[in-house]
């Protein structure tokens, strides 16, 4: 049986459980009418590009480390759905 935990588990921690150790309880069966409505939706490619950018702005997404370019994709991919409102 499932054990309920008194402070969120950490990463590391949740994936060292055994399987029946995780409480599922609240997340529902997907039944056959759900995967009937089920719609596959690919994520969006990338394009590559060259992009002139502020030194201050590289700068500062590249002190974040790996992974800053997709962080900057992902500010601008807000900022362009927010045009979309």
């Amino acid at each position: 049986m499932p054990k309920r935990f008194e402070k969120e588990l950490s990463p590391h921690d949740l994936a060292a459980l055994a399987d029946d150790e995780i409480d599922t309880s609240d997340i529902p069966e997907l039944n056959d009418d759900f995967w009937q409505k089920a719609v596959l939706v690919e994520p969006e490619g990338t394009e590559q590009i060259t992009l002139r950018v502020k030194r201050s702005v590289l700068q500062a997404f590249r002190s974040t480390g790996k992974g800053y370019q997709t962080r900057m994709n992902a500010v601008l991919e807000s900022y362009a759905r927010s045009l979309k409102k």
